[in-house]
């Protein structure tokens, strides 16, 4: 009589397991997650959208210029300044489009403006700031590191277009190749640690623009 319960409880074990899921649901191991997870979970994210952190128009304007001025990757001597001069000049426009900043008027319209040491320099023909709002918009150490950080990011995204590295360095070493192709993952992934770290508060032209 004392082998029945055992019986009956070992079958009712075997149901039991048979109910339950071979595989442990996703979200117990999010409950679980470290701090650390979450912060290179972040960080691959903003990877992966590193190209958002450049101003749309200037990287438009260099994919769309870039077969142009470098032939298809066939450059001569003239190409390769004109390709030369459009990677500068993208890269100017990258570091001058960090300090630009948008902002909405007493009507509700978007307004834009160029930060400075001493505020926001408006830019589109309207009326300056007061100088106590326009100082709250002046350029501060971040800024400077977001827009040296933009450089890089577009000269990144400029190695990785094969027109341009066939243009710029036609027969490169094998050390070479090796920078070329290691060093746009390096300044990706440097950027993503540094845009993650200290993020912009600045909406500037051509970024969507949000409540303050």
């Amino acid at each position: 009589m004392a082998m029945e319960p055992r019986k009956g409880d070992e079958e009712a074990q075997r149901q039991q397991q048979q109910q339950q899921p071979l595989l442990i649901p996703e979200s117990s191991n999010n409950d679980r997650k470290t701090p650390k997870r979450k912060a290179i979970r972040k960080t691959f994210k903003k990877t992966a959208h590193l190209a958002n952190l450049l101003p749309t128009g200037t990287v438009l304007a260099f994919q769309l210029l870039s077969p142009i001025f470098t032939n298809q990757g066939r450059c001569n001597g003239m190409n390769w300044y004109m390709t030369a001069g459009l990677v500068a000049l993208c890269g100017l426009s990258c570091f001058i489009q960090s300090f630009t900043d948008s902002f909405r008027d007493e009507s509700g319209k978007v307004r834009h403006g160029l930060a400075t040491f001493r505020g926001l320099w408006v830019i589109d023909g309207t009326a300056p700031l007061p100088p106590e709002v326009a100082i709250k918009y002046r350029i501060k150490f971040i800024d400077l590191v977001h827009a040296l950080m933009s450089i890089l990011v577009f000269a990144a995204v400029a190695l990785l277009d094969q027109n341009v590295v066939s243009c710029l360095y036609p027969n490169p070493s094998e050390e070479m190749k090796q920078v070329l192709t290691s060093l746009p993952i390096g300044i990706g992934v440097s950027g993503s640690l540094v845009f993650v770290a200290f993020p912009s508060t600045r909406h500037g032209i051509g970024f969507p623009l949000s409540s303050r």
